[in-house]
């Protein structure tokens, strides 16, 4: 299975958690020998400018973080693109779902699946999306940005309950019809993380999942790393997810 992989990725760009040295490193010695690492390039401003305002870019870029930015929103296209023929998944930093088209905050600056989702959209590649945002913290910019286009559906599962979550998770995946199963996948909510409610075991179930969904649809499926802050069990959870979209 493919996995979008840059080692900019790497770069300790701010204080907070999500660049946080030897996260990504860790996520990368978990996948190493087991998928085949593909590298993107930075999404062009024109991908970016078709999901957020001027004033928010330039923002960003006074921010000094434009670069990494524009390379994880990248890769999340590369992943969607390569997703449309056969699970993917992109190992990116920053985050994204918490970028609304006007600011954003959460450790992340550009909606990474809003850009991926919006390329493949005004290219005519996908008719219906669906997300499944497993992150512990509800993905507000994705809802913000996407949520009116008519053409997406989001699915933001919000049980404490573990069993009740990944019913919830379930019934939705067998409801959709969604030509494209997109993942916004952080990995916070793991029992060893701050949300301690799933087990890694889960996130293979949950991958299993999108792509018994995506077979059924006909369609596309990939995912794209939201959170996720324990270095100890970031890999072996992101490995988990992957393989379960890989059918494993």
């Amino acid at each position: 299975m493919k996995v979008v992989y840059h080692e900019d990725y790497n770069e300790v760009y701010t204080t907070d958690p999500a660049a946080a040295a030897g996260r990504i490193q860790a996520v990368e010695k978990a996948l190493r020998g087991k998928v085949t690492f593909v590298e993107p390039v930075a999404a062009t401003e024109e991908d970016i400018l078709k999901v957020h305002t001027p004033d928010h870019v330039r923002s960003v870029e006074r921010e000094g973080v434009y670069n990494i930015a524009a390379l994880a929103a990248g890769g999340a296209i590369k992943a969607a693109q390569i997703g449309l023929t056969e699970p993917c998944f992109a190992v990116i930093r920053p985050p994204g779902h918490h970028a609304s088209s006007e600011s954003a905050w959460g450790f992340c600056y550009f909606n990474n699946m809003a850009i991926a989702l919006e390329k493949l959209r005004r290219e005519n590649k996908i008719k219906k999306a669906f997300i499944l945002d497993f992150d512990l913290h509800y993905g507000d910019g994705n809802v913000n940005i996407l949520g009116t286009k008519g053409y997406v559906v989001i699915y933001n599962p919000a049980s404490s309950n573990r069993n009740q979550y990944l019913k919830g998770v379930q019934d939705a995946l067998a409801e959709t019809k969604a030509d494209m199963i997109a993942v916004s996948a952080g990995f916070d909510n793991h029992e060893d993380d701050w949300g301690g409610l799933l087990k890694t075991e889960d996130y293979k179930y949950m991958g299993n999942l999108v792509a018994e969904a995506a077979k059924r649809n006909k369609g596309g499926c990939f995912g794209i790393l939201e959170g996720g802050y324990n270095h100890g069990v970031l890999g072996k959870n992101v490995l988990a997810f992957v393989e379960g979209l890989n059918g494993k």
